[in-house]
């Protein structure tokens, strides 16, 4: 069983930066692959930036290319996404989410094309001045 949390969203005004968390409460297999995902209101859940546990492999969705990193800290089970140059449009509620089957890979995992087995709970992030 593995458990996501999510911390670090909060009210920051357009240009500012905000590095997001997602703790694995327990430890995940190798071949795992993790990632984050953002929803608005009226608009669909979207993978963001996600990330292979096997060779490092990431993916970084077109509209935010350029201003999100995601990154890992394996020893200590964490998961973030930093990210710079807010804007309004990026106001949504940020999920992290994990698979654990050996064929996911870092962009099937954001295009929701390999299967997602665990979801947390989230944190807001809202951009306005």
């Amino acid at each position: 069983q593995l458990q996501l949390v999510e911390s670090g969203g909060g009210l920051v005004q357009p240009g500012g930066s905000l590095r997001l968390s997602c703790a694995a409460a327990t430890s995940t297999p190798h071949y795992y692959v993790i990632g984050w995902f953002r929803q608005a209101p009226g608009k669909e859940r979207e993978g963001v930036s996600c990330i292979s546990n096997f060779d490092s492999s990431t993916y970084v969705s077109d509209s935010v290319k350029g201003r999100f990193t995601i990154s890992r800290d394996n020893a200590k089970n964490l998961v973030y996404l930093q990210i710079n140059n807010l804007k309004p449009e990026d106001t949504a509620t940020y999920y992290c989410a994990a698979a654990t089957r050996w064929i996911a890979t870092a962009q099937g995992l954001c295009a929701k094309t390999s299967p997602i087995d665990y979801w947390g709970q989230g944190t807001q992030v809202t951009v306005s001045t």
